[in-house]
């Protein structure tokens, strides 16, 4: 899938034109799911522009949880999708530039994201995300922007409190029927926390070339270096209420650390083969090595089952897509066929107090994901629609133990997970403006690696996990009222069989099981002005009630110790409330902004023995444009937790030494500047 920027020529006055839904350029009002699109000025403007939780808080549903450890990457959930995630992101589809940022076994990072040249950001959720593969929860799509249609290079630098900085460079531009964009950034902190050191290098580059009229070809490039990032892991309660910036002890003994290389390359073909009909071809292979070392006690990793306290992994992936567009008349149809696959060569070793020992795990895993989907619209009468999908998807886990010793035998084995994943949705337009929507649809999630990784009482992947399903369903209202204001609400039931959780939590490292059943209930409020004028105001509202429907156990602590779930406990990491609001103030030369986010208390694990606390923040930006002929300089500062709050911003959901709080930097400030040129 290769988005398109195209204009929003909707029935209703400022109406966006969204893609992620249907794969299709349609208007948001046609179409009946919860969607949302941040632009490059939201994105961009008086940002760091170095994380997703900058933008994604404005949006309902979304929960991004900077967790101040760039070693864990950010804690994104949609509609409690992702939530219970200790590292990077599952339950949640990330697509860049048309190309997957999730594996096939549904794990995910969001560091290769490159805000600096985004042109926007699309969140969907509900069952159609369930089109896009091996995720419940929703799709997070980012788009590079083209190239200029006159030549421009930029040049931006940021300063931060907490020794953070950031300088990027852009230049874009078009030559006949080539264009393209190429963004290079260096990001350096030294963080809120103690041994919270980071660097990253990002590279991204798109090339466009219009072959003909009718078809173009994409190249898409990216890299990330990201060296030595330290990890001050989580702290207690105590250890919070003490010194919120200490990093555990365990920490600084094992010199917990992370490392990641990637690279990445992909093409797209864009081919119209004639008024109703087209075909987007896209094919890509990346690399990424990581090496993790982790703090667990020496003794614990001498055990014969264990695999240590350094993780490394050194994993190629890459995959194919084909798909057909067919629009005729009142029908909109598209069809495609999907494959991913990885393989990965994954090692561990003992961590000696910071240095890497013995060998204690070495095999070869590979997962392979392939999924047919089908889906259309039909327009029966002057003011409604139907759309229907349908997705099968068939995810393969193989193993292939090298690492084999008494005590330790062979490992070796392999799994299947198919689903099928039906969606379907009726809007009906009450007026040019005003559009009223239904939705119903399955959600399929298998484990991750990372999840299979494990099994109590023995050494191995656990094969004996199932794949969770889930079903949806979803009432909706999206209004226009030009010249005034946007607004959409939706309402939603979703149950998950098969949910899978925590089965032990032990000696530092976690196996899981399946449980019955969980129940999210929820309202999603969007709304923000569009008036005239120097003032813009935006709103976003979640509740959202996330539940154990049946009572289970689960092992913790060490030594072990058996803990009851009662049922009717909520599911750890979802917050009930989350309200966000902006206001903007624009008149040239000047922009400010003020922004509130509230987040009401959060369970940390699954008995909710432990809470982190509810908490507000305020952040207050203003910046200053100078513009010339060829030229623009843009000046800003901003304040973040104006109040100077102390709270906990993440929480490391069933930390099996229950350290669940990731504090988050008081009152901090950051300046920047940005240049830009046209030649």
């Amino acid at each position: 899938m290769v988005l398109a920027m195209v204009p929003a020529c909707a029935v209703a006055q400022d109406d966006v034109v969204v893609i992620t839904a249907t794969r299709q350029p349609q208007p948001s009002l046609e179409i009946p799911a919860s969607v949302d699109r941040i632009y490059a000025d939201e994105i961009r403007e008086g940002r760091p522009q170095v994380n997703l939780s900058e933008s994604l808080g404005r949006v309902p549903g979304i929960v991004v949880q900077n967790r101040q450890n760039y070693a864990q990457d950010l804690q994104i959930s949609s509609r409690g999708f992702g939530a219970r995630s200790t590292f990077g992101v599952r339950g949640i589809r990330l697509i860049a530039d048309g190309i997957p940022a999730s594996m096939p076994d549904g794990q995910a990072q969001a560091a290769n994201f490159d805000l600096g040249s985004a042109q926007r950001i699309e969140v969907l959720r509900g069952p159609f995300s369930s089109l896009y593969g091996n995720a419940a929860g929703g799709v997070i799509s980012i788009e590079t922007e083209d190239g200029a249609p006159i030549p421009t290079g930029e040049a931006s630098l940021t300063l931060g409190s907490y020794g953070t900085w950031r300088e990027a460079m852009k230049f874009g531009g078009q030559s006949g029927e080539l264009g393209g964009t190429a963004s290079m950034s260096h990001f350096h902190t030294e963080g809120y926390r103690q041994h919270s050191e980071t660097n990253r290098d990002l590279a991204n580059g798109k090339l466009k070339y219009a072959v003909s009229q009718d078809t173009s070809l994409t190249l898409i490039g990216n890299t990330l270096r990201q060296p030595q990032t330290q990890d001050p892991l989580g702290l207690k309660r105590a250890e919070f209420s003490q010194d919120p910036r200490q990093a555990t002890p365990d920490a600084i003994t094992f010199n917990t650390r992370k490392t990641v290389v990637q690279e990445q390359l992909g093409l797209a073909l864009d081919h119209r083969l004639d008024a109703s009909n087209s075909l987007q071809a896209t094919v890509y292979g990346g690399q990424r090595w990581v090496e993790q070392f982790l703090a667990i006690p020496i003794n614990t990793q001498m055990a014969a089952t264990h695999s240590g306290g350094v993780v490394n992994l050194d994993r190629g992936y890459g995959g194919a897509a084909l798909r057909y567009f067919r629009t005729i008349s009142s029908f909109r149809l598209s069809a495609g066929v999907e494959y991913e696959t990885l393989k990965e060569r994954r090692r561990g070793f003992l961590n000696n107090f910071g240095e890497s020992g013995a060998l204690k795990r070495d095999e070869d895993n590979t997962v392979s994901s392939t999924g047919l989907f089908a889906q259309g619209e039909w327009k029966f009468a002057e003011r409604w629609s139907a759309h229907a999908g349908l997705r099968t998807s068939n995810v393969r886990f193989e193993s292939e133990d090298h690492f084999i010793a008494t005590g330790n035998g062979d490992d070796s084995g392999s799994k299947s997970y198919r689903g099928t994943t039906p969606v379907a949705g009726l809007l009906y337009r009450l007026n040019q403006a005003t559009s009223l929507y239904g939705n119903v649809g399955r959600g399929f999630e298998t484990p991750t690696l990372v999840e299979v990784a494990n099994r109590r009482g023995g050494t191995g992947f656990n094969f004996d996990i199932q794949a969770s399903s889930s079903r949806h369903a979803e009432l909706g209202v999206k209004s226009i009222v030009p010249g005034w204001m946007r607004l959409n609400a939706a309402l939603f039931d979703i149950v998950t069989s098969n949910e899978i959780v925590v089965d032990q939590n032990s000696g530092g490292r976690a196996s899981f099981k399946n449980v019955g059943h969980t129940d999210r209930k929820g309202i999603e409020l969007g709304a923000e002005t569009v008036f005239p004028g120097p003032f813009e105001a935006r709103i976003a509202y979640t509740y959202l009630k996330a539940t154990f429907r049946e009572a289970f156990t689960t092992v913790v602590t060490l030594p072990p110790m058996t803990v009851n779930v009662p049922a009717g406990s909520l599911l750890p990491g979802v917050p009930k409330n989350v309200l966000y609001g902006e206001l903007r103030y624009r008149h040239e030369p000047f922009y400010a902004q003020l922004e509130a986010l509230h987040k009401s208390r959060v369970p940390v694990n699954d008995p909710n023995s432990e809470f982190a606390d509810a908490y507000t923040t305020l952040n207050l930006m203003a910046g200053v444009v100078q513009q010339g002929r060829n030229w623009r300089i843009t000046e800003f500062a901003r304040i973040d937790n104006l109040t100077d709050r102390n709270y906990v911003g993440s929480v490391i959901v069933n930390e099996t030494n229950s350290r669940f709080y990731e504090p988050s930097p008081r009152r901090n400030m950051t300046i920047g500047i940005q240049a830009s040129l046209q030649f």
